[in-house]
């Protein structure tokens, strides 16, 4: 496959029916008698975009149909009615995240619609981001085990970990890189590695198995944000379809600016310091150019192309299938996106 060709319906065909049966779940779950939170919840099915999680839970749980275990326990199985289960959870979990951020980052604009929090305010915004994290942990009750509970659970907690320590940092113009890494691991990765891990598991693979696929999550979803934070400095907003460069109007320390304030000459340093001390960032463009000539875009890239090749490394010894290539592709995919 071609991750400059192909788009995410191209590497999502191997799971095509299986991601409508999630789509059919979420929309069974979020059904409200009040017109006003039904509204709303109708509104949230527009930000479901790349549906990359779901995705990342039902491919992995796929590409393991199969494999022995290395203890010479029975072969892994494959795409059961709990990884559509699962991978709905997972998706509402990451939308009420969204639905919170847009709060955080005072975000006008999502998925080429007005923000929940631009158009209703902050307070329903954010009562509507915990109605959706309570819909998650009321569907994956449903479940016969728990242990998918605990482990949504956990990494629930991980994100908002990363998301605080985020909210902590800002305006800290000194944050080193591997802090940087630290919050993007917990806020984005997290998720991403718990997505990888539930669909392995759940499919029977083993733990060395369930353990390269999460590490594969986890690689791919730090790259995901690296790429993320760059497209906000860099990013055409009519592509990205939601508000850019709030990062640097909140002082969010992104990889591109760290290494420019790490590497860059003295006067240019000082020069951004003043840029991202001052109250005003209506010249997004001009910091883009800086970053872009210094290089500092080409090393942040530089990393997030380290970190889809660590991805990449975890799926080898999957056998060869439809599945492993599109978590092939998708991990390439990361690198050339523009949205």
């Amino acid at each position: 496959m071609n991750p400059a060709v192909l788009q995410l319906p191209d590497l999502y065909r191997p799971i095509e029916a299986d991601l409508a049966r999630v789509v059919a779940i979420m929309d069974q779950e979020l059904q409200s008698e009040l017109p006003f939170v039904a509204q709303l919840c109708e509104r949230v099915r527009g930000y479901r975009g790349k549906m990359l999680r779901p995705a990342l839970l039902l491919l992995s749980g796929q590409s393991v149909a199969g494999v022995q275990s290395v203890l010479g326990g029975p072969a892994a199985g494959g795409v059961t009615s709990e990884h559509h289960t699962l991978a709905a959870v997972v998706e509402l979990v990451h939308l009420a995240t969204l639905v919170h951020d847009d709060v955080l980052d005072q975000a006008e604009e999502r998925r080429r619609q007005a923000t929940i929090s631009s158009t209703n305010g902050n307070e329903a915004a954010v009562m509507l981001g915990d109605y959706l994290i309570s819909h998650a942990f009321h569907l994956c009750s449903s479940l016969d085990s728990q242990s998918a509970s605990r482990l949504v659970g956990h990494t629930t907690n991980v994100v908002c970990e990363g998301e605080l320590m985020q909210i902590h940092s800002r305006g800290h113009f000194k944050l080193s890189e591997p802090d940087y890494i630290e919050i993007i691991r917990r806020k984005t990765a997290a998720l991403t590695a718990a997505c990888c891990r539930l669909g392995a598991t759940h499919a029977g693979a083993d733990e060395t198995l369930a353990s390269r696929l999460e590490v594969f999550g986890e690689s791919a979803g730090i790259a995901f944000q690296i790429v993320d934070d760059i497209l906000d400095v860099v990013g055409e907003q009519k592509k990205m379809g939601k508000t850019l460069g709030r990062d640097l109007e909140l002082g969010k320390m992104t990889l591109p600016v760290i290494h420019y304030l790490r590497e860059a000459p003295t006067d240019k340093q000082e020069a951004m310091l003043k840029k991202l001390a001052s109250a005003e960032h209506d010249d997004r463009a001009h910091v883009a150019q800086q970053l872009t000539e210094f290089g500092s875009v080409a090393y942040a890239t530089s990393v997030a192309e380290q970190h889809v090749s660590r991805a990449i490394s975890m799926l080898e010894g999957l056998p060869e299938s439809a599945s492993r290539s599109s978590l092939l592709s998708m991990a390439e995919f990361i690198i050339q996106r523009e949205n």
